[in-house]
This record gives C-alpha cells, structure tokens and sequence, in this order.
C-alpha cells in the first residue's frame, strides 16, 4: 500500500506533500530533519492521506496536489476529508 499525504506543521501550519510505503516511518523522519524541506519546520501531524495500490498512482496524486499551489485548495482537501 502506497499513501499520499499532507503533514501540517504544528508551529507555523504550513503544509507538506509527498508519498510513501510507510507512513508512520517517513512522519518520524520529518519530525526529526531528515527531510530539507521538512527541517526546522515541525513537529509536524498527518493532516490528509490518500491510499493506493502503487506507487505511481501515489507520486500522480502527489505531483497534482503539489501543483495545486494553493493553501485553499489543500485546506479545502482537509476539510472535506474530515466531513
């Protein structure tokens, strides 16, 4: 199983998106700077997921939401989720 997801830092509340086999591992890898993008940014919360069967249709979700470029778009996505 492949997840798409959108992590939400705790102290700024600016989002991030990627993908991966095991979520659980890659939250504790931003949480602790692993990441670039991540680092000095969190602690970060799984804020939205999204499985799949591979991991292609999991990096397309991903790319598409990253071209979203907007924090609407993606707040919409949350709170659509959580409804």
């Amino acid at each position: 199983m492949f997840i798409t997801y959108v992590l939400q830092s705790e102290s700024s509340g600016q989002y991030y998106i990627g993908s991966t086999d095991d979520l659980d591992k890659r939250l504790i890898k931003h949480n602790k700077g692993y990441s670039k993008f991540t680092k000095n940014k969190g602690p970060f919360k799984v804020a939205y997921k999204e499985e799949f069967k591979s991991r292609s249709e999991a990096k397309k979700r991903e790319y598409y939401l990253k071209s979203l470029k907007s924090r609407v778009a993606i707040e919409k996505l949350i709170q659509a989720a959580v409804v």
